[in-house]
């Protein structure tokens, strides 16, 4: 979940690798540095604890640094704490440099071996294992690139590194298992990254390298192979993606640009996706209506906010008859399964390259599961290689690490594969002429909840000195609850959990006090009256409850209950709309705590190591 960035071109690439490494610091932000060939030929390294700003510190303390050949990288701490010693680029001798973006699983063995034969550990880290069998390997007679493949065969695990060598000066090389790297052309210059992100404002053409690839970057000339060391004719593709969509623009964090681009990104994911009042089935793919005739079922894996998207679904689909499970993909793998028929596979992930995502549908293939589809943000990812069937969320970059657009993008596009299964149960075409007219609605009714952002301030006023907090829903709006308290504990460090509402007298009810606000969420739908008694539960103990309600509902303030009136929707998109008070509620929290909102302690945005 690393950043890397590399260059070689015939002008300063220092500049070029710290404008990446800001882009990338949504991957991890715990430590960073940098690494060129100068211009005797010899390696200059810079490496500093915590956020870019720190890195540019020090090498504006640092004497000056230039080179046309370089790495730079960006840490979500692993192995080893984040210190100097332990941030990339790491080194073996003076005349040798990498960084990585993974785990090596096999790294203690590794270890024990260099150890063995002399070599000095100067990190906590597994990364610091790879440049030394690389270094022996040069040692040996090997060039870079050939040290670099013979290297790759000793390392158990996922990985995506970036490699110079101040004995080929002009030269960079890259590998990739498991996570994510592209390479990227402009004149005369080429370029690595872990994310084209790093690279929009130098180029837009990119190599996306398949898993196993290894790229040798010779001066201006790029060579790709597969893991069997065969040369490869990857397709140079232009990037849509402008250097002002990964830019904040007017707003202060990039988690408040992208709640406010959600009535946008609805709209994107819905266009070309339905005509009239009905759906284009081919929006999934070419196979689309046979995989979807074939199926009797459906099993959803996901990790954290997708996982909710995914559980939102399950109700969704079992309303009109399609079976439907939902499981972490973490746990998906670690277990026996009793496979069904004609079951779909379908995998939610904004990134595509989530690791724990990847591994359980390379396992629901092993174990018989039927075609997969993914939903996902990033068109060139692993995820939309690997599976059968694709549908893109379109929502545009999405650089803060709680995610906001991604999700209510996903619930659109899992709205639109239950009308597509749908349509083989109990989907009328009148009822999904409905369904549809709903969806359009979509993005204006966003638009509206945006509207209650200066009332959801004033109440966020009431967390300055809060600690915990429990979130309230029923039926499709408990996982909406559930993505509530992920949102608050993510970006403003609040303890929250959330429960279906009816399991408060179950357990939760003894934590009910003053000091514990309680936030529900409560449409206009048939479980509401059941919901308005578990909130009179709460206030006859005393707890302050704060109720975001749909108009209809009639609910009114009364002593320890606040209400936030909420545009009544219909019930089928009510989840999409009632999760975004929750996340502006979140967010404002956040800047009250004090903390930073985009990125978060101890996490990154993709999660692609184990």
């Amino acid at each position: 979940m690393c950043g890397i960035v590399g260059a070689v071109a015939k002008r300063n690439i220092l500049p070029i690798l710290l404008n990446g490494l800001r882009k990338l610091e949504y991957r991890g932000y715990d430590s960073a540095g940098v690494a060129v060939v100068n211009a005797e030929d010899q390696i200059s390294r810079i490496r500093s604890v915590g956020k870019i700003i720190e890195l540019e510190k020090a090498l504006d303390r640092a004497p000056d640094i230039q080179g046309t050949t370089g790495i730079a990288h960006t840490r979500w701490a692993t192995h080893g704490p984040p210190t100097e010693s332990n941030a990339h680029p790491h080194m073996s001798g003076s005349r040798l440099a990498l960084v990585c973006n993974g785990i090596v699983e096999n790294h203690e063995s590794l270890r024990l071996a260099q150890k063995a034969k002399g070599f000095e550990f100067q990190s906590d880290t597994d990364t610091e294992v790879i440049v030394n069998e690389i270094y022996q390997h040069i040692a040996q007679g090997a060039d870079l690139l050939n040290a670099v493949k013979s290297t790759i065969k000793s390392l158990q695990g996922a990985f995506a590194i970036g490699v110079i060598s101040a004995d080929e000066p002009y030269r960079l090389v890259g590998a990739r298992r498991g996570s994510p790297l592209v390479v990227g052309v402009g004149k005369d210059e080429t370029f690595l990254a872990s994310d084209m992100s790093a690279l929009l404002s130098v180029t837009k053409d990119f190599f996306i390298l398949d898993d196993g690839d290894i790229v040798d970057i010779n001066g201006t000339n790029v060579t790709i192979m597969d893991q069997l060391g065969q040369p490869q004719q990857r397709q140079l593709k232009t990037s849509t993606l402008t250097a002002e969509s990964v830019e904040l623009g007017e707003h202060r964090h990039f988690m408040l640009k992208e709640i406010h681009e959600q009535s946008t990104a609805i709209a994107n994911t819905l266009e070309g996706r339905i005509t009239g009042t009905g759906l284009l089935e081919a929006s999934f793919g070419a196979d689309a209506t046979q995989v979807f005739d074939d199926t009797r079922a459906v099993q959803i894996i996901a990790c954290g906010t997708s996982y909710h998207a995914g559980l939102v679904a399950k109700y969704w689909f079992e309303e009109l008859g399609v079976p439907c499970q939902v499981e972490i993909a973490s746990e998906f793998r670690s277990r026996t399964h009793a496979v069904p028929d004609h079951c779909l596979v379908v995998t939610l992930s904004q990134s595509g390259e989530t690791i724990d995502t990847l591994s359980a549908l390379a396992e629901a293939k092993r174990i018989g599961y039927g075609s997969s589809l993914t939903i996902c943000n990033a068109p060139e990812s692993s995820l939309v290689r690997e599976s059968d069937l694709v549908l893109m969320t379109h929502a545009g970059p999405e650089i803060g690490v709680a995610s906001t657009k991604a999700f209510t993008t996903q619930l659109v596009a899992l709205r639109l594969l239950v009308i597509a299964l749908g349509r083989r149960r109990h989907l009328s075409m009148e009822h999904e002429a409905k369904l549809i007219a709903e969806l359009r609605e979509l993005p204006a009714k966003v638009d509206e909840a945006i509207k209650l952002e200066p009332i959801i301030k004033d109440i966020a006023e009431q967390f300055a000195d809060k600690h915990h907090t429990l979130f309230l829903g029923r039926g499709t709006h408990y996982p909406i609850a559930l993505e509530g308290a992920l949102k608050l504990k993510e970006i403003s460090y609040i303890h929250a959990e959330a429960y279906p509402a009816g399991e408060l007298k179950h357990g939760p009810l003894a934590l009910i006090d003053s000091d514990m606000p309680v936030i529900s969420v409560a449409p206009n739908d048939r479980l509401l009256d059941k919901l308005k008694a578990n909130i009179e539960e709460v206030r006859a103990r005393g707890g302050k409850l704060i109720v975001f309600a749909d108009v209809e509902t009639e609910m009114s303030e009364q002593k320890n209950l606040t209400v936030i009136n909420v545009a009544s929707v219909d019930s089928s998109i009510a989840p999409i709309i009632f999760t975004i008070p929750l996340q502006l509620l979140s967010y404002h929290v956040a800047l009250i705590k004090g903390t930073d909102v985009d990125k978060p302690r101890n996490l990154a945005k993709s999660v692609t190591v184990e």
